[in-house]
């Protein structure tokens, strides 16, 4: 989940010949819609800005002050936006699966949904399973018998 996520979607965006299918859960795709809606945010600065929410776009500084919250700034929302998979969307191929679970509050449901109705658009083959009362873990027994079906029968 999350971050496999995040590395399938560059993968398949930046290698888009490379793979005959994907299967990704509760994917990271678009760092500048999540940093706000997420309870790690920290993990979006130090992923995209160094680890520095204290506006000073000073990436040598790897702290992340959670006393201090302040939202990005217009240069850290676009280095979020340059480091995601989202950027690279309109040169994706490859099928795929992407299962979310709808209380999650770790990777909001959102990104997903960005990912599968991009691909949808662009005439790409996605099929989406949305579990309405999983979270990050999607580890309810139904949920990972039908997850694992579909990735078996996506793949």
């Amino acid at each position: 989940g999350s971050h496999s996520g995040f590395l399938t979607a560059h993968c398949t965006a930046q290698h888009p010949t490379m793979f005959q299918a994907a299967a990704m859960r509760n994917p990271v795709v678009n760092i500048a819609s999540m940093v706000t809606a997420t309870d790690i945010a920290d993990w979006c600065y130090v992923e995209a800005c160094g680890g520095n929410n204290n506006n000073n776009n000073n990436k040598e500084e790897t702290s992340y002050n959670w006393n201090e919250y302040k939202p990005p700034t217009q240069e850290q929302i676009q280095q979020m936006y340059e480091v995601s998979p989202i950027r690279y969307i309109h040169r994706v191929q490859t099928p795929t699966l992407i299962a979310l679970g709808k209380i999650d509050l770790r990777v909001p449901y959102s990104q997903g949904l960005e990912w599968y109705h991009s691909l949808k658009s662009q005439q790409t083959a996605t099929k989406l399973l949305l579990y309405p009362n999983d979270n990050h873990a999607l580890n309810t027994v139904e949920t990972e018998a039908d997850h694992w079906i579909n990735i078996k029968q996506w793949l």
